[in-house]
């Protein structure tokens, strides 16, 4: 049976390891009392209203559910699903300290005023965003296996009718191609002696990487291929025709998680390679192990 680690871990780092942000600091403005009645927050991108905070005589306002707005609107943006009370926490101080050229006094309705400034909730969201998508992939102090996926167990699923071939060396009894090279690469792991077995990374199968795309966003990348050379030897395959921008990302996210793993267990040693579609139709390996010697691109 073959297993795949999955890593759970703090979304942030202690205090200590958060780097200087690096960001323009904001000039604090001074509103006059109407001005500070109403507080509008937009979409920073399409700058449609997205919260209100409107001041009736004798009610006095509570900066957090400002703060809370900014931590959801973060969340929100970068697909995040925990994390929200150590996010509300960073924010707080961030606009107290950071955020402007000066210290400022969360209680004040000026200060609420500033945020609403587009400048401001740009700067906020959008330092937020860059300092976490960089922590989230880059931070493996915190790394730990969670779980583990048994493909033995992975559910009956239906695929669209395109090419395919039947497999002597895998658990699914169809191996569904996305395109020539990955059939071309299943049909040369059947015939592999020196490998085990093998499987698509199938949708079902659920076993994905988080990385930084080339748009600076945090997206979920799926490898090709899960290769079993020995019961305590797993190789993780990516196949490419056309290298696109994301590939040299992925692939170093490859590499940081097969470290990772390595890191945290012993009884299974993790290893990658890239199959580009040009050499291998060129060198045409014979076995695995020639395939892990020759194709070394993204090894360093």
């Amino acid at each position: 049976m073959l297993f795949l680690p999955k890593f759970s871990g703090t979304l942030f780092p202690p205090c200590s390891r958060w780097p200087g942000f690096g960001h323009k600091k904001i000039k604090y403005k001074a509103f006059s009392e109407e001005e500070k009645r109403e507080i509008i927050f937009k979409d920073i991108t399409t700058g449609e209203i997205n919260h209100t905070t409107v001041l009736d005589s004798g009610l006095v306002t509570d900066y957090r559910s400002v703060i809370g707005y900014f931590s959801q609107v973060i969340m929100k943006d970068l697909r995040l699903v925990s994390g929200y009370d150590v996010l509300y926490g960073k924010v707080k101080a961030f606009i107290k300290n950071e955020l402007f050229e000066d210290r400022v006094d969360l209680d004040s309705l000026n200060t609420l005023r500033n945020l609403s400034e587009l400048e401001a909730s740009k700067s906020l969201i959008e330092t937020f965003k860059k300092e976490i998508n960089a922590l989230t992939v880059q931070d493996k102090g915190d790394a730990r296996i969670k779980d583990t996926i048994k493909l033995r167990k992975t559910r009956p699923f239906v695929v669209k009718e395109q090419g395919y071939i039947i497999p002597k060396k895998s658990i699914f009894n169809k191996i569904i191609g996305d395109s020539h090279l990955e059939l071309q690469f299943a049909a040369f792991l059947e015939e592999c002696e020196d490998i085990v077995s093998y499987v698509k990374n199938y949708m079902a199968v659920h076993f994905q990487i988080d990385y930084v795309n080339a748009d600076g966003n945090i997206s979920n990348y799926y490898p090709d291929f899960i290769v079993k050379q020995s019961s305590n030897s797993v190789v993780i395959v990516e196949t490419k025709g056309l290298e696109d921008l994301d590939v040299p990302l992925k692939m170093k996210r490859l590499c940081e998680w097969c470290v990772d793993i390595n890191n945290a267990q012993s009884d299974i040693k993790y290893d990658y390679v890239f199959v580009d579609e040009e050499s291998f139709n060129k060198y045409k390996p014979k076995s695995f192990e020639a395939l892990m010697s020759g194709f070394q691109e993204y090894k360093d």
